[in-house]
């Protein structure tokens, strides 16, 4: 197949759904098919929607040769109108949905633009590669009863993590007993750029609500995508006075994230995620996580099980349960080892891809029939 991808910027993009297309894509050229990808420049939002009225944009779209084209939906406020150009194209145009910024916080007032926006686009494109249920469930609603939605194609495939270098399961067992009985504070691990949506900040908020102070927390991810936020945190720690309990260790490479989710006893990510791939990154490593109730976490997280799920603006709650963790390493021993269980019941990456690929095929397929 001759394959084209819509993205912003660069595929080596650091974040979950740049992990995604980099391992379909990887996949997908593994096969013999033929992969071109298509890059615009990230930009601000009204930059991008103006893409839409750009002749050298339509242009472009125009003229691909292709017998599918994937659009990463993070691009839907270039594509929103400019998917016009596509109305007699001889191939299918399929988005590939991680989540939307409609679901994100974002001021009460611009919330009914985004999903316009947003809306506007789904309903241009003829087929969906979902990464959960709930992003699936996310998007009908936000269609509701629209004719071309009803029509589209689908598919749930759910990312992977196996793309992780693992320790062998028998040494997973032994670091999650070496954490269980190790001395000292408790680890905990925030993985994720410092954005808002991320919800670093209520993580410090529930942390500073403790009585007992022995803990510490290792946030691990890039403070420069949005360096007001981060300065917003920075002050929060100072001003909460837990300096001497926080680190921000900024973006660091494979090597040395694997070695954070290898010592620390929990990963305490409160964020909104259509998926949460970092959530299935630790669990391979045999640590329970604290995830929001909002999103897809609860397809991952069973509750009391292998995680935790809070409401993160809920400081009260999420401190309660961290509270939890920090009284009883056994149980969390044994949330560990119902981690790495699920982790090795999930699907891998190659698996993901053929599930994927098939669903490709069975479009070019239709398309050329008719």
């Amino acid at each position: 197949m001759r394959i084209g991808l819509v993205i912003y910027g660069s595929l080596d993009t650091l974040s979950g759904g740049y992990l995604y297309d980099r391992q379909l894509v990887n996949y997908l050229r593994g096969q013999g098919d033929s992969v071109e990808i298509i890059s615009l420049p990230w930009r601000a939002y009204p930059h991008h929607l103006l893409d839409n009225f750009s002749p050298a944009w339509r242009r472009r779209l125009a003229g691909l040769d292709v017998d599918i084209l994937l659009q990463d939906e993070l691009n839907h406020p270039s594509l929103a109108w400019a998917n016009r150009t596509f109305r007699n194209a001889p191939f299918p145009v399929v988005s590939i949905v991680h989540h939307l910024r409609a679901s994100e916080e974002h001021p009460a007032w611009l919330l009914p633009f985004y999903r316009w926006v947003e809306g506007r686009y789904l309903a241009s494109v003829d087929g969906f590669i979902f990464n959960s249920r709930t992003t699936q469930e996310t998007v009908e609603v936000l269609l509701g009863k629209h004719k071309r939605h009803s029509k589209a194609q689908k598919i749930i495939a759910y990312p992977a993590a196996d793309h992780v270098k693992l320790p062998s399961a028998k040494t997973i067992q032994r670091l999650i007993e070496e954490r269980r009985a190790r001395a000292g504070p408790l680890e905990i691990l925030f993985v994720g750029n410092l954005i808002p949506r991320k919800g670093l900040h209520h993580l410090l908020a529930a942390l500073a609500q403790l009585s007992n102070r022995d803990w510490r927390l290792h946030a691990v991810g890039s403070t420069d995508v949005d360096s007001d936020y981060t300065a917003r945190v920075q002050t929060q720690i100072e001003r909460l006075g837990l300096g001497a309990a926080v680190t921000l260790h900024g973006r660091v490479n494979d090597t040395a994230l694997a070695e954070y989710f290898s010592c620390c006893h929990l990963l305490a990510v409160p964020s909104y995620e259509g998926f949460g791939i970092v959530y299935l990154e630790a669990m391979a490593f045999g640590l329970p996580v604290i995830a929001s109730s909002a999103g897809a976490a609860h397809e991952i997280v069973r509750a009391g099980v292998n995680g935790f799920l809070v409401q993160p603006a809920a400081g009260a709650e999420m401190a309660r349960v961290l509270g939890t963790c920090l009284a009883d390493r056994s149980a969390l021993a044994e949330m560990g080892r119902a981690a790495r269980q699920f982790y090795d019941s999930h699907p891998t990456w190659a698996e993901t891809g053929a599930s994927i690929r098939g669903f490709l095929q069975e479009q070019v397929s239709c398309s050329r029939q008719n």
